[in-house]
């Protein structure tokens, strides 16, 4: 009887250890479950510039971030080759975007004083100043997670609780930022959005739609046969010509969207240069037009190279045939990943393929070939990408549709917002949209269209957030509600950086108040905002006459 009762003990002792193990093998997975699920406050979707100050602004205010980045670089265009700053008048920028310009210029310029500002600088300044400021903000980066396009939202009701990578990986967050140039994740959460220019009538608009009245710029100057052959239209259109219904009637709406490009950064420094390379799919007929266009005496290609620190540029688009790689991406905004990769090569291969014509087809001026022999690539910016930027400039891809639309009359200032989160300061600029045959018979380009003249104006907080009755918890400070000629005018880097620290401030104080992002107070948004040295209205200088 004694030895039965030691036997039961030792089952008891036996059941009691098991009991334990098992139930720390369960506290065990349900904490990896945990840190699967990469719970935040705030999560943010793309490492652009206006993701790294969304969650900048995050943790600046009591809150936890983290970015997730499809790419394995942060700062998008900005650190990708726009060095040049695009924006009117600088004045009209604050808050963390000014303080970025601010580190630009310590960098070049230590010891002036800490406001002082720069605004041009090389990709790989950029990129540092980015990872600078997300090393002192503790925050954490996922590259090369690329949100699952199909069914990559999980939302209850409208609100979003976790979204899904590709990989698996699941984040789960109380308010969601898209700070992408496609507005994937807004697409993917059921929001809704447009691609394409709308028509005049839509807005009462005058400059959306087609316009051809409008093309005065970056166009040939001088007639060019279309034609493989000159003259025989039998012979078939050159590459890069239209023959899909163009160029439409003047004012209506349609799916074209303005060109993209890399935006170069190229050195005249003989001893950090590398030549341009021949692209493995070269085709010299797809610059035959250009070689047509050059020997009418027009040569403008490299002529918007801006000058960037220690001998290097950033060059963009000029000319009626240049770095625009015109009318071949249509089928980027909503294409899949294997979609835009391909669109992207394509652009890759163009615009290499247009360097090395410019440096090395005998049938070019000599003048021609010495001018860009004086270029080459650095080596020392992009060195894991073979010396070529590793951002496409996506100019313009999907629009969200909210409450309140940004139309060309926001930009002009016959309306204003009454809730503004920031403001943009740059002409209405659309590249060409299309190439086509004229009336004729002569290549035209169409969709260029440069207005301004006008103040700083207000973005409406109501443009970056979407329908009430779509989501609950997305602010979209890149993707905003807008229409084509007004994003025109609203898509530059600094007010992108602007919209998100604004976006995020609103997120905060939904989290804070336990609200939909639709129903915070904006009196407090504001109040923060102006805090943060957000700039919410333009007040001009006065005007101080001189004496006789």
């Amino acid at each position: 009887m004694i030895q039965l009762k030691t036997n039961n003990f030792n089952h008891m002792k036996i059941y009691i250890v098991l009991k334990l193990i098992l139930l720390n093998l369960i506290f065990c997975s349900c904490s990896q479950k945990e840190e699967q699920l990469n719970t935040f406050d705030v999560v943010v979707y793309g490492g652009t510039s206006a993701g790294v100050i969304a969650a900048c602004q995050a943790v600046k205010m009591g809150k936890t971030a983290v970015i997730i980045e499809p790419g394995k670089h942060l700062g998008g265009l900005t650190s990708g080759g726009l060095g040049a700053t695009d924006i009117g008048n600088k004045a009209a920028i604050g808050g963390l975007s000014r303080v970025f310009y601010q580190r630009i210029n310590q960098h070049y310029n230590p010891g002036s004083p800490k406001e002082e500002t720069m605004w041009t600088f090389e990709p790989h300044v950029a990129e540092k100043i980015f990872n600078d400021l997300l090393e002192e903000a503790q925050i954490k980066v996922f590259f090369n997670e690329r949100l699952n396009l199909k069914n990559g939202v999980n939302k209850i009701d409208q609100k979003i609780q976790t979204i899904t990578m590709e990989s698996g990986l699941i984040f789960k967050g109380k308010m969601f930022i898209d700070a992408t140039y496609e507005g994937d994740l807004m697409a993917t959460a059921g929001v809704s959005f447009a691609v394409g220019r709308e028509s005049n009538k839509t807005y009462k608009e005058t400059l959306n739609g087609v316009q051809t009245a409008q093309a005065l710029y970056h166009q040939f100057k001088k007639p060019v046969d279309p034609y493989i052959v000159s003259g025989k239209p039998e012979s078939g259109l050159l590459p890069g010509i239209l023959e899909d219904g163009g160029p439409g009637i003047e004012g209506d709406g349609d799916h074209r969207i303005q060109a993209y490009c890399f935006r170069m950064c190229l050195t005249n420094v003989p001893e950090n240069q590398i030549p341009f390379s021949k692209p493995e799919k070269y085709d010299p007929l797809r610059y035959e037009l250009l070689l047509r266009y050059i020997n009418t005496g027009e040569f403008d290609v490299l002529k918007l190279s801006k000058m960037m620190p220690l001998g290097k540029t950033d060059t963009n688009n000029k000319g009626a045939f240049a770095t625009d790689n015109i009318g071949m991406n249509y089928d980027y905004p909503n294409g899949d990943y294997k979609t835009r990769e391909a669109i992207i090569q394509e652009h890759e291969n163009y615009q290499k393929g247009l360097m090395w014509f410019l440096a090395n087809d005998p049938r070019l001026p000599q003048y021609v070939r010495e001018e860009v022999n004086k270029w080459g690539l650095p080596k020392d910016e992009f060195t894991d990408n073979e010396n070529w930027p590793h951002q496409l400039y996506i100019r313009e891809a999907r629009r969200m549709i909210s409450d309140y639309v940004m139309t060309e009359h926001d930009c002009l200032g016959t309306i204003a917002t009454d809730v503004p989160a920031g403001l943009a300061a740059y002409t209405m600029d659309s590249h060409n949209v299309q190439r086509y045959i004229d009336e004729s018979g002569n290549v035209r380009n169409e969709g260029d269209v440069e207005v301004g003249g006008f103040s700083p104006y207000p973005i409406a907080f109501k443009s970056l957030v979407p329908k009430q009755e779509e989501c609950t918890n997305l602010l979209v400070p890149v993707c905003l509600s807008s229409t084509h000629i007004a994003f025109g005018s609203i898509r530059m880097e600094p007010v992108f950086m602007v919209l998100a620290q604004s976006t995020t401030t609103a997120a905060v104080l939904a989290i804070n108040e336990e609200k939909d992002i639709q129903q915070i107070s904006y009196a407090k948004l504001r109040t923060q905002l102006l805090k943060d040295a957000q700039v919410l209205e333009w007040k001009p200088e006065p005007i101080i006459e001189k004496e006789n």
